[in-house]
């Protein structure tokens, strides 16, 4: 190992690294590694700021072309063959394969693959998603076959998938819950006065029950509860499971549904908020959730692999069958009727996320995954 290692991420999403990693690379830059971050589109001016240096890939979100995936792997091999890092940290599904793909061939010393959510191949049980899984398969095993690797999950059922479907072995799992929150910057406030305001945050893709919502919101109004229900973020043109423009649109016209699209002050936004509703089809583990917890807001969420690890069942919120949009509204109308268990619920989550989900619990987690891993001898 040389005295100042080289460690390079490799993401979709420039912006999701900022999001959601920024805190281990500022660890790991305090510790004296080289960071890099490999991703589409450009670098960013903290990555400049920080000392991170930043390496294009052309990752396409649609992915519809052979070739153009062939390509990709190509490119990461050549940066890792080229760069020499002494370890490389997969984020997210195209990353963890094709990366784990070329860093097998690159013969790159360590190697860590990031599952973050097993995504609409895993969600569906149709013919398609079937034999998607079944094309899919030798290459997730390749992707995971490093021998000085690990694979940090966010929730066991998802390690208990992939290890049963035989393309994990089980000594390389890790299990981190989430990725952390911040404390200081999601404090805990006291509901604002007035209406009850129950917030969906996330990308509006069919998969996050996007449509559940609105559906209960509709029911709360004919029952003649009041209540608002804001919608926050936006259409996703480049995923097919994307909500339509015309769709988005159709939702302002709703007596009691406000559509605020993409709001980056998330804090800010719950602390406006009584309850934060996410009836996902299935997550890793949403950082939605982990942010709601810190700011002591109630949560209304799915009983669904990553949605359940995200809160306390009964305690810090309430579980919901998924694509069940009557249940759904029949919880939140409890919260709405009950603001005492609602404040009790969101304190709870308050305790839940310093206990559980403080970002340096997660950042200590990884660092030692890293050392770990630096620390072995690597394969030959």
């Amino acid at each position: 190992m040389t005295t100042m290692p080289t460690v390079l991420f490799v993401v979709n999403c420039p912006k999701f690294f900022i999001s959601h990693r920024l805190p281990i690379a500022k660890s790991l830059i305090e510790k004296g590694h080289d960071v890099h971050v490999a991703a589409s589109g450009e670098t960013l001016p903290v990555f400049q700021e920080m000392g991170i240096k930043f390496h294009h890939v052309s990752f396409s979100r649609k992915g519809k072309n052979p070739l153009n995936e062939l390509r990709v792997i190509w490119q990461l091999f050549h940066l890792f063959r080229s760069l020499h890092p002494d370890l490389v940290h997969l984020i997210t599904i195209k990353p963890y394969l094709y990366g784990g793909v070329a860093a097998k061939l690159a013969r790159v010393p360590g190697v860590v693959s990031a599952v973050s959510g097993l995504g609409v191949v895993f969600i569906s049980s149709g013919i398609k998603a079937r034999l998607l899984r079944l094309v899919l398969y030798p290459l997730y095993r390749l992707a995971f076959s490093r021998k000085n690797q690990s694979v940090i999950f966010q929730n066991q059922d998802d390690a208990n998938l992939l290890v049963e479907w035989g393309v994990v072995q089980p000594v390389k799992v890790k299990l981190i819950r989430g990725s952390g929150v911040n404390l200081s910057a999601y404090p805990f406030t006291t509901e604002p006065a007035g209406k009850t305001v129950v917030t969906f945050a996330a990308r509006l893709l069919v998969d996050k029950g996007i449509r559940e919502f609105i559906a209960a919101s509709r029911m709360i109004h004919d029952r003649g509860i009041q209540a608002e229900f804001w919608v926050v973020g936006d259409v996703d043109e480049g995923n097919p499971a994307s909500v339509t423009q015309l769709e988005m649109d159709s939702w302002r016209m709703l007596p009691n549904v406000k559509v605020l699209g993409f709001q980056s002050d998330i804090a800010n936004l719950y602390q406006k908020s009584n309850i934060v509703c996410l009836p996902s089809y299935r997550e890793g583990l949403p950082k939605s959730l982990v942010e709601a917890a810190a700011c002591g807001r109630a949560v209304v969420t799915t009983d669904v692999p990553g949605c359940r690890d995200a809160i306390e069942p009964g305690v810090t919120g309430v579980i919901v069958p998924v694509r069940d949009a009557e249940a759904l509204a029949d919880a939140i109308q409890d919260l709405i009727e009950n603001p005492v268990k609602r404040k009790t619920m969101g304190k709870a989550g308050r305790e839940l996320a310093e206990k559980e989900f403080a970002i340096e619990r997660v950042v200590d987690a990884h660092l030692q995954i890293y050392d770990e891993l630096l620390t072995k001898e690597a394969e030959v």
